[in-house]
């Protein structure tokens, strides 16, 4: 089996299993190597190795048998469903994320103060100047977690920061997938606009607008590829 190595996400690491199973190495109902064994040949730690055979049983490839082992059910390409299961994810996330960026900036148009807005605009351009989906996701959720923190609520703090990782994984997505769009310059501009000049409900409506184009094309991408399959 092909070492992948310990930055592998846990994507590459159902890659590689997948290779296995389609190759033939594992026939249905054989056992497959021990989670020891996997960590040991991928060259990943034993959490990854988890959560890949975790999807693989949940996706109906793979079957845990207490005290037993893992067992092969079905050597199928599992996948054009965790594409779909993926996008579907990052769908949640982005529900999420509207509903509290919406309220952050109606929070921080109010009570955002002069250093607030020397950190957003700084941030913002940062943003605009990314060249990979890596730098432009890390930037994207640090001008979004810069607003959260200047509408003064401790606790959608505490929330967001929970959110900002899935949020930057979300967001390497969007930009990785040509079919998928996301909220682009210029509703970020309206947006730091709106909080700038102190107007809650503009500052709300555009935080709407930045995220709502990511899940009109996610819905539209997870019907075309649903109806494919």
């Amino acid at each position: 089996m092909r070492m992948v190595g310990h930055r592998s996400s846990v994507d590459e690491v159902i890659a590689a299993l997948n290779e296995q199973l389609v190759g033939g190495a594992w026939a249905p109902g054989e056992r497959i190597p021990t989670e020891l064994e996997l960590v040991a040949e991928l060259g990943v730690s034993r959490t990854v190795v988890r959560e890949a055979v975790r999807a693989l049983v949940h996706l109906g490839r793979l079957e845990a048998r207490q005290g037993a082992g893992t067992f092969v059910v079905s050597t199928a390409d599992p996948a054009p469903m965790l594409r779909q299961l993926r996008l579907a994810e990052v769908r949640d996330v982005f529900e999420v994320q509207l509903a509290y960026d919406v309220q952050a900036a109606r929070l921080a148009a109010v009570r955002r103060d002069d250093a607030d807005v020397r950190r957003l605009r700084e941030l913002l351009d940062l943003r605009d100047r990314a060249d990979s989906p890596d730098t432009f996701a890390a930037a994207d959720v640090d001008f979004h977690v810069a607003i959260v923190a200047a509408a003064r609520n401790p606790l959608l703090s505490e929330m967001y920061r929970y959110l900002g990782e899935r949020l930057q994984e979300s967001l390497k997505t969007i930009r990785a997938d040509s079919a998928l769009t996301e909220g682009g310059p210029i509703t970020h501009r309206a947006l730091l606009d709106a909080i700038v000049e102190g107007d809650p409900e503009a500052a709300a409506a555009a935080a709407h607008a930045v995220i709502q184009p990511s899940l009109t094309s996610l819905a539209g991408v997870l019907d075309e590829r649903g109806n494919e399959r």
